[in-house]
């Protein structure tokens, strides 16, 4: 089981940075693929980015690449992503996603491929 907590809202101008965390609890954490999603109002929950076994791989949405940075630190139980270069059509309730993987394998891209979700953390990019 893995409980998940998204943090570092924020409402920002077009070209700004910001840092979300999402920090699990439970065990076995590197064990986990992670990702981040994103859900703006009227619209799908679509894949941001990904990071798989212990940090081993990562990927990206294609509006994202070269923009945003999907880390972890599994001494701390927490997952990042530095979001740079933001754009009105980021603007979206993001959300944190975890599910068991096994070595070498990317994190999915489905939502409906993870198990365990945060509850949400909004970002609003103002132009």
């Amino acid at each position: 089981q893995l409980q998940l907590a998204e943090s570092g809202a924020g409402f920002v101008q077009v070209g700004d940075s910001l840092r979300l965390s999402c920090t699990a609890s439970g065990s076995n954490f590197p064990r986990y693929a992670m990702g981040w999603f994103r859900q703006a109002p009227g619209k799908e929950r679509d894949f941001v980015a990904g990071v798989g076994w212990s940090g081993g791989r990562t990927n990206y949405g294609d509006s994202v690449k070269d923009r945003f940075t999907i880390s972890r630190d599994n001494t701390r139980n927490t997952v990042f992503l530095q979001m740079n270069r933001l754009e009105p059509e980021d603007t979206a309730v993001y959300y944190c996603a975890g599910r068991i993987t096994v070595s070498g394998a990317y994190a999915p891209i489905s939502a409906r491929d993870y198990q365990y979700w945060g509850q949400g953390t909004q970002v609003t990019v103002s132009s």
